[in-house]
């Protein structure tokens, strides 16, 4: 990644989208050539000199103190995912030289995974950044079996955003889940720009979907910690479901996920059913009832 060009660009298009109203700032003029505010604006708003902005909307973070970060962040109204990014941009642009880090995993522990197993009324798995599927129990699999049709491992759910059909059939609120996807993706990148993985997918996915792209340029970035989805899934129907996202402090990188539903409820009673077919697929198909059917 380009750190200055992603720096330009975040700034640009946080100022862009605050009007001097929002601002508290008096609109003088009636005829503004710029959308949202002026640098100078920001500039004032931050309580730094308009030169010190300019240069750093033009990409140079480097040696900006946390009280600068933090007083940016407030000018542009930054919420708690974007001045994380923020911070990460400063940080990636101080560093000079990228040190060499630790390889992600490529997969879980034993231990994990036995966890995982043991939760057996609720899916749940293990990704890492990239969106890469690593490990699930039973429910996971069965929840998320059309992601898994395809044959390519790890089964990655950008990749299923973005370039299978079936995930706008799957996924009944597909324009979020395309927008968590593309803001959790440039989080990460501002996190770990030098990861050549991460690069590759957010290449490929940018080659062969325009949809992906106009969201990338929009430079958004999200948590993912915890909130509802909706699926459809193709053999129990329509899914409302509560997830909590946690990492995992053992495995720098990977994150668990885990789905329920209120007892009671239609999609509590669709769980057990997902459940029981699940099984019996495993019981026409062995090899699904375990780790390596990922």
């Amino acid at each position: 990644m380009d750190n200055r060009a992603e720096i330009r660009e975040f700034l640009s298009s946080r100022r862009a989208r605050i009007t001097p109203e929002q601002a508290g700032l008096p609109a003088y003029g009636g005829n503004r050539r710029v959308k949202g505010l002026r640098r100078e604006e920001v500039a004032l708003l931050a309580g730094v000199s308009i030169d010190y902005y300019v240069r750093m909307e033009r990409g140079n973070l480097a040696g900006a103190s946390d009280s600068v970060l933090e007083s940016l962040s407030r000018a542009l109204q930054l919420d708690e995912a974007e001045t994380a990014h923020l911070y990460d941009l400063a940080k990636a642009a101080s560093a000079g030289a990228p040190s060499r880090k630790r390889p992600a995993p490529k997969g879980v522990s034993p231990a994990i995974q036995q966890i995982l197993d043991a939760i057996t009324d609720a899916p749940a798995w293990v990704r890492n950044a990239r969106h890469d599927m690593l490990a699930a129990n039973r429910m996971a699999r069965a929840l998320y079996s059309p992601v898994l049709a395809d044959p390519r491992r790890p089964a990655n759910n950008a990749r299923f955003v973005y370039l299978d059909p079936a995930s706008q059939d799957f996924f009944v609120d597909w324009e979020r889940a395309a927008d968590d996807i593309a803001a959790m993706l440039r989080s990460e990148a501002g996190r770990n720009p030098h990861d050549k993985a991460l690069t590759e997918l957010i290449g490929e996915l940018a080659t062969r979907s325009e949809v992906f792209r106009t969201r990338w340029a929009k430079h958004n970035v999200r948590f993912h910690r915890t909130g509802f989805k909706k699926v459809r899934h193709p053999v129990v129907g329509d899914l409302e479901l509560n997830f909590e996202a946690m990492e995992l402090p053992s495995n720098p990188g990977l994150t668990l996920l885990v789905y329920t539903a209120a007892p009671g409820t239609p999609t509590a009673d669709a769980l057990k059913l997902l459940a029981s077919w699940a099984a019996t697929q495993d019981q026409l198909d062995p090899a699904n009832d375990s780790e390596a059917a990922l």
